[in-house]
């Protein structure tokens, strides 16, 4: 919704255009990766893999994602919006591990 917010200043009229500040924070939604826990790949292949898919990964964040996703059956890899998470999840899956994605609420 925008207002308008007239002023009169002499000889000059101007109309300015103000947005609600909650439309401001109306972005686009984010998504989540998840990676789910795979008994088949090493946990060094696991970890290894994350971080050629996920470049901005470092080695302790990925293998913190790998346990979480051992001991709990699902680790978070990333959030996101959602081309580049389809292409994250798009990547592990092709290297054989396990990987989806949800909106982030």
């Amino acid at each position: 919704m925008f207002f308008i917010n007239s002023e009169s200043n002499g000889n000059s009229n101007a109309a300015l255009l103000e947005k609600k500040p909650s439309e401001l924070k109306n972005k686009s939604p984010k998504y989540k990766v998840l990676l789910h826990n795979d008994p088949v790949n090493s946990m060094e292949y696991v970890t290894t893999t994350l971080r050629e898919v996920v470049p901005q990964l470092s080695e302790q964040d990925a293998i913190a994602i790998m346990l979480e996703a051992h001991n709990t059956g699902v680790g978070l890899v990333i959030v996101c919006d959602l081309e580049p998470a389809e292409f994250y999840s798009e990547s592990l899956k092709s290297k054989g591990l396990t990987s989806t994605i949800e909106r982030e609420d």
